[in-house]
């Protein structure tokens, strides 16, 4: 009997953990974007920090580490409010800073990829 309940503690245990790290962390979905999108000089610091040019808060150290992968699987380990706030941001640097927003895509699509890939949510922008 003992040996069922420690097997399925060690289950239940497994499945959280892999649940846990199939999303990324929301410790940072509480980020005000619409202050940083209104500084210039914050969000600079934020264009730095993707661009590694310059020091990194904690969450762009975050962002960082998970753009990458974000990309690749269309954010499907985003929370809505990720997910929301990252069409806000991009929205936001395609039609308003376009030179931060060129060196960004040079850095994260060199190849193009991802622009085609979403292109229909920039032809809404537009």
């Amino acid at each position: 009997m003992k040996r069922v309940a420690l097997l399925f503690l060690s289950v239940f245990v497994i499945s959280e953990v892999c649940s846990e790290s199939s999303k990324y962390t929301t410790k940072y979905d509480d980020v005000d974007l619409d202050e940083i999108i209104k500084s210039d000089r914050l969000l600079k610091n934020y264009v730095n920090c993707l661009l590694e040019k310059g020091k990194c808060t904690p969450d762009g150290a975050e962002l960082k580490r998970i753009i990458p992968d974000a990309l690749q699987t269309d954010c499907s380990k985003c929370s809505e409010t990720q997910k929301n706030g990252s069409k806000k941001l991009i929205h936001h640097l395609y039609d308003n800073k376009r030179e931060w927003w060129n060196e960004l895509e040079a850095k994260y699509d060199k190849d193009g990829i991802y622009i085609k890939k979403y292109a229909s949510e920039f032809d809404k922008s537009a």
